[in-house]
């Protein structure tokens, strides 16, 4: 395979004339040997131009490319030691920003040549921060060499990495009459230890770094936001060059931008990978202590961190929520669950990132106590294998072949032969391989390749050469269908200097939710897929990546919203509501107050009752234990939720669910609570009730299939079933209480929630709902209503299920058809949705119908309406 490149892809073409733009007026350099800094012998690259020049065609390139453009250049100044002493350098820096996998190497390459044909331009060092994206610089330099030398004529140029046991490459680029690119790490050259940085025998007793900074190079560097260091700035100071072009997706200090090709822009034209998420989690599942560092925070003098629990909430069902807690928090009140008891915070660091809680649990960022990791390690490991069989099935005769690729956070789960990714991995595959007979002969050892060297140092490397070769440089051999390797497995450090078309499902197996950038995850597979001619495919309907997570496709799409808001932005974030920070005021009309209508009105409605209620426990018992074997107890089970993801006008993005199923149930493992003690304890009947209940029901198995799941809801239908019983039996009678009238006082609230009026005895109403704010016009445009209030909050009925608090009192005048007042009522309404009680939360139905009983013990005629068209009795 070779790969083959289109010289002709526009935003390329757009981002190479924006550099070469910065340089218009400069005359072609002829190439001269100089004796300058301290008499040494170089061809070293000129500049002419003036700052000011500089500055205006930099405003000129911005404004064609739709950036604001820069008032001044941004410089690196430093004081270096030269061949002739000490010297201060100032060096100008402009940047290229793109989105990972548009062959932003491709572009500064061809960049190069392109300021060395225009300018003459010729001795540039490209600057990286690891080993690894300098070899994948040293690959793309080797597969575009044919392609530049038919695009440039043949122009001859050299290049070679820096390596201090060949200091000839020193000379040779000092001296050199023809282009000279010479790639470098930094830690090669920012210490005053480097062989670059000492006198040497070797070069006469010269240092080869003054060699260097007599050919006055123009630095190219590759993922900049790594070499922002103090000492980093320094070491390229060092160099003395004649200026610094930066390319990345992720700029921390853009310096003067010339050009920016965002994830949306690259996104909406195609230019890379469609992204789908598909999320393995648990579901159903409550039977353990599920806890989840999510982050620590330090607040002045107060440590405090968010952690993930098992909720239980007011209805008795348990949700996955978030809570902060600090040293000395039980996570049991946190959570309302006695299982949490033994979470006592003990320390929170956030120097290791950790939490300690008393039991001995602790937990690192990210880490979680509680889900069947090895059940999760399985489904993803499952579904990546099968997704690889499926793909590589479709595009093969389209002469693609499919990578995966798995990230591990520990190396210790899949190097040992019975490390339990490899296990899984082995198992997996045997079992999915006799449902694609193409694969039937496979071995699962010969499809693996792993790498999980730290590729920071050269003797690291060599731990692991021919792996590093296969996936680090070998790309063509890797893409072959002669090659076997086709599942990579490698450590979450694998981020920068490495990815591969044709990597088409990404999986994370982490012992916690992977705290990568998920555009760090995501970069190792968004480029095209190339196929065995090594063309580009550019059909959406191949590429597309999917990122098989261990969280919720929703909090993953989140993560990597927030990135990209991070660093680019709000973008297209819509504005807040209107109105939504200004505050109004509804004043209260007391001489309204004093109308003998509202006077009577207040009568009628401000006494309090007590209420008694009578329970038949028989009946009780019997509706419970129907109820239950009614009840649906699902299965705890593994899931699979696969979203696609789109990236809108901005950057918004949104995940559209688009299948997903459940791939392993988990019923039956785990251990029976005390089932009465509990619910005795949460619903307050007595024991022998509980038990009665419990021998009653017929779907006895429910509860050792999911044990947590049948208990809570058990709790909750005997609550729901005790709270219809009390409300059907309850009795209401007035007492000697009463509210009284000065209660009533001026309300503030947001000006958007406060409509005018005129029969109200507030010059303004406060509704909380579009019915709300429908009935206070009607009420408004209606002649017989003569007046109303919209009840306050501290105006309530007490209940078996909480206080109410009911929304109208109005007053009506009806009149014969002469006009003449015939009758007067006074009237207590609540406006809902729907005025069929049936159609009501149970909550908000047991609630109305006390209401209903409270008022007719007071003689008030009392209703539930959804408009006003529904008023009057």
């Amino acid at each position: 395979m070779r790969f083959k490149f289109d010289a002709n892809q526009d935003y390329q073409l757009r981002a190479i004339e924006a550099v070469v733009g910065l340089f218009e007026g400069q005359r072609r350099m002829e190439l001269t040997l100089d004796f300058e800094m301290g008499g040494l012998a170089a061809v070293p690259n000129k500049l002419e131009l003036s700052d000011a020049l500089i500055l205006d065609n930099l405003k000129r390139v911005q404004d064609a490319n739709g950036i604001s453009p820069d008032t001044e250049l941004k410089y690196i100044e430093e004081e270096i030691e030269t061949a002739e002493g000490t010297q201060t350098v100032c060096f100008p820096n402009f940047s290229v920003e793109m989105e990972t996998g548009t062959g932003k190497t491709y572009v500064y390459l061809r960049t190069l040549l392109e300021l060395y044909r225009q300018y003459g331009f010729l001795k540039y060092i490209i600057v990286v921060p690891s080993v690894a994206i300098r070899e994948g610089i040293l690959k793309t330099l080797k597969i575009t060499e044919q392609h530049f030398r038919e695009l440039y004529h043949n122009q001859p140029y050299r290049y070679y990495e820096y390596h201090s046991e060949n200091l000839n490459h020193v000379r040779q680029f000092s001296l050199g009459n023809q282009i000279e690119i010479m790639v470098m790490t930094i830690d090669s050259f920012n210490k005053d230890t480097n062989v670059i940085n000492q006198s040497t025998d070797r070069l006469q007793g010269e240092t080869p770094i003054h060699l260097i900074q007599a050919a006055r190079p123009i630095l190219i560097l590759d993922e900049p936001q790594n070499m922002e260091s103090g000492i980093a700035r320094a070491a390229l100071a060092r160099l003395n060059p004649l200026l610094a072009l930066r390319y990345s997706a992720t700029h921390r200090n853009p310096y003067n931008l010339v050009y920016r090709l965002t994830p949306a822009q690259a996104y909406r034209e195609g230019l890379v990978k469609r992204i789908e998420v598909a999320s393995v989690i648990e579901e159903n599942n409550y039977n353990h202590v599920f806890v989840q560092l999510e982050d620590i925070r330090v607040q002045k003098s107060r440590i405090s961190a968010k952690v993930k629990v098992h909720k239980q909430m007011a209805n008795g069902t348990v949700k996955e929520k978030t809570v902060t807690v600090k040293p000395g928090d039980n996570l049991k009140d946190k959570t309302g669950r006695i299982e949490y008891d033994t979470f006592v915070v003990e320390e929170i660091n956030p120097g290791t990132g950790t939490i300690v809680f008393t039991n001995g649990v602790e937990l690192k960022t990210g880490e979680a106590q509680g889900p069947d990791k090895e059940a999760i390690f399985r489904a993803q490991i499952a579904y990546t294998i099968e997704q690889h069989f499926r793909a590589q099935r479709r595009l093969r005769d389209q002469g693609i072949k499919v990578l995966s690729l798995f990230f591990i956070d520990r190396v210790e789960n899949y190097l040992p032969e019975d490390g339990i990714i490899r296990r899984l991995f082995v198992e997996e595959f045997n079992r999915l391989k006799a449902k694609y007979p193409e694969w039937a002969d496979a071995d699962p050892e010969q499809v693996q390749g792993s790498y999980f060297s730290e590729y920071k140092s050269e003797r690291h490397m060599q731990n692991d050469k021919a792996a590093f070769d296969l996936i680090m440089k070998d790309k063509e051999k890797l893409m072959s269908f002669e090659e076997s390797t086709c599942f990579i497995f490698s450590h979450s450090a694998l981020r920068e200097g490495w990815d591969n078309p044709n990597v088409f499902i990404i999986c994370t197996l982490n012992q916690t939710v992977s705290n990568i950038k998920k555009r760090q995850e995501i970069g190792r597979g968004v480029r095209l897929a190339v196929n065995q001619e090594g063309t580009r495919i550019k059909d959406e309907q191949v590429n597309v990546l999917t990122v098989v997570a261990n969280e919720s496709y929703k909090d993953y799409v989140a993560k990597l919203q927030t990135e990209y808001i991070e660093e680019y932005g709000p973008g297209d974030t819509p504005p807040p509501p209107p109105d939504a920070r200004k505050r109004g005021k509804a004043r209260l009309r007391k001489e309204y107050m004093l109308k003998p209508e509202f006077k009577e009105l207040w009568e009628r409605i401000k006494h309090k009752t007590r209420y008694a209620v009578k329970v038949d426990t028989e009946r009780l018992i019997a509706d419970c234990a129907a109820a239950l074997d009614r009840a649906t107890i699902r299965s705890p089970q593994i899931i699979i939720q696969k979203a696609q993801v789109d990236m809108t006008e901005g950057l918004h993005m949104e995940a559209r669910y688009i299948g997903g199923g459940a791939v392993e149930d988990l019923s039956g493992r785990y251990p029976l609570p005390n089932i009465v003690d509990w619910v005795q304890e949460e619903t307050r009947l007595t024991r022998p009730t509980v038990l009665e209940i419990l021998r009653r029901m017929e779907k006895t198995d429910a509860l050792a299939k999911n044990p947590y799941e049948f208990a809570t809801t058990m709790v909750r239908v005997i609550k729901e079933k005790l709270a219809d019983h009390l409300v059907n039996g309850i009795q209401y009678r007035k007492i000697d209480d009463y509210y009284l009238m000065e209660l009533f006082t001026d309300i503030e609230k947001n000006k958007q929630y406060l409509i005018p009026a005129e029969k109200s005895i507030y010059d303004h109403v406060v509704y909380e709902s579009g019915p709300e704010r429908a009935f206070v016009e009607g009420l408004e445009n209606r002649d017989d209503v003569k007046l109303y209030v919209k009840l306050p909050n501290w105006f309530v009925v007490p209940t078996p299920v909480g206080d109410y608090n009911p929304d109208w009192a109005i007053v009506v005048e009806e009149t014969d058809q002469f006009g003449k007042v015939k009758d007067r009522l006074y009237l207590v309404r609540e406006t809902k949705g729907t005025s069929n009680r049936d159609e009501l939360r149970p909550q908000e139905r047991r609630k109305v119908d006390c209401g209903e009983k409270h008022f007719k013990a007071l003689g008030v005629d009392y209703k539930v309406v959804a408009g006003i068209d529904e008023l009057l009795p």
